[in-house]
């Protein structure tokens, strides 16, 4: 790798199927970031586990997820691709931190209360103190620039507090992250309600594409996409089904709205539901096949990936040990 390469790091938790919207929202992002910078990817496994996890089904959607982001194109050679509980100076570094992050600062963080009252029932410690293990992820391997969307964008900003901390305490330990707007990719709203974004918790099914759906599934669920009335097929605050729709179709074809706005005059919402539906099954047939090839050979993917344990730990343990010392354990 380029030593005058930025380093980024990005982490993905395995908590059920990848839909289309983490697909154009993020992880086609992460592809075309490779060749620019010096990227880290993460299974994020220990994350997962603030909510309760089936263990066998669990185990599954790690291999899962893994499989399916070298399905994307990440490239192991170029890259580092492990699976974050395998590197234990995540734990270390998270305990570690936790003594440096206030109760106030993470009794604010707004995902926690959302969470919370998503789960009344398992409202647990590592619910709360989740922002401190992302921070130690994002600072273990001295990131220079971190994808985020809107709902992460807090949790970077507490990493950004409590490594400027640490330094001030400390000396020069800790590179300070920044946010990474990536230059393509969309917000994808939910098909049946485009006022929300796409999610796989959404219990209506038809609300969102998985990137691992077949095709006649991908055209079914876009055929009963929320639109409106008028017909008329165009980007518009009024509209946000249709524009919605439209961004998708941008997102996969590298049309312009424009350009579709053009492409569709005259036609109804029922023509362009399918070519949508038609385009996103084009552009996710490639990854499913590569995917197949990934998750049936176990042994393959088990290579890899403990390939990429082998080069994070070597990462982590020397910043890990250099915070070590500097707060006066004996190593």
């Amino acid at each position: 790798m380029e030593e005058n390469k930025k380093k980024v790091l990005s982490c993905i938790q395995p908590s059920g199927m990848l839909t289309l919207g983490n697909y154009i929202g993020a992880l086609k992002n992460w592809v075309a970031m490779q060749s620019e910078f010096d990227c880290t990817y993460a299974v994020a496994d220990l994350h997962a586990i603030t909510v309760r996890q089936e263990p066998a089904k669990f185990r599954q959607q790690i291999y899962s997820t893994a499989a399916l982001l070298l399905a994307l194109g990440i490239d192991p050679e170029k890259n580092t691709m492990f699976i974050q509980s395998h590197v234990s100076s995540h734990s270390e570094l998270a305990w570690i931190l936790s003594c440096y992050t206030q109760f106030g600062e993470l009794s604010r963080m707004t995902q926690f209360k959302d969470k919370s009252a998503k789960h009344a029932d398992n409202v647990n410690v590592g619910l709360f103190s989740y922002p401190v293990l992302m921070a130690a992820d994002i600072l273990l391997y001295q990131s220079d620039l971190v994808p985020v969307g809107a709902d992460q964008k807090q949790h970077l900003e507490i990493a950004r507090d409590i490594a400027t901390r640490f330094n001030h305490i400390y000396g020069d330990v800790f590179t300070i992250p920044e946010p990474y707007i990536p230059k393509i990719g969309a917000r994808v709203m939910s098909l049946q309600d485009p006022t929300k974004k796409m999610s796989k918790s959404d219990e209506n099914i038809n609300s969102w594409v998985a990137i691992l759906d077949s095709k006649d599934d991908i055209i079914r669920k876009f055929k009963r996409a929320v639109t409106d009335s008028d017909n008329r097929i165009c980007v518009g605050e009024d509209k946000p089904g249709v524009s919605n729709l439209i961004g998708i179709y941008s997102a996969v074809t590298g049309k312009s709205a424009e350009v579709i706005t053009a492409e569709f005059e005259g036609k109804g919402y029922g023509d362009f539901k399918i070519a949508v539906g038609e385009a996103v099954a084009e552009e996710l047939k490639p990854i499913q096949e590569r995917y197949q090839t990934f998750i049936s050979d176990k042994k393959q993917l088990e290579d890899i990936y403990r390939q990429g344990d082998e080069k994070a730990f070597y990462a982590a343990r020397k910043t890990l040990s250099k915070v070590k010392k500097k707060v006066g354990f004996v190593l």
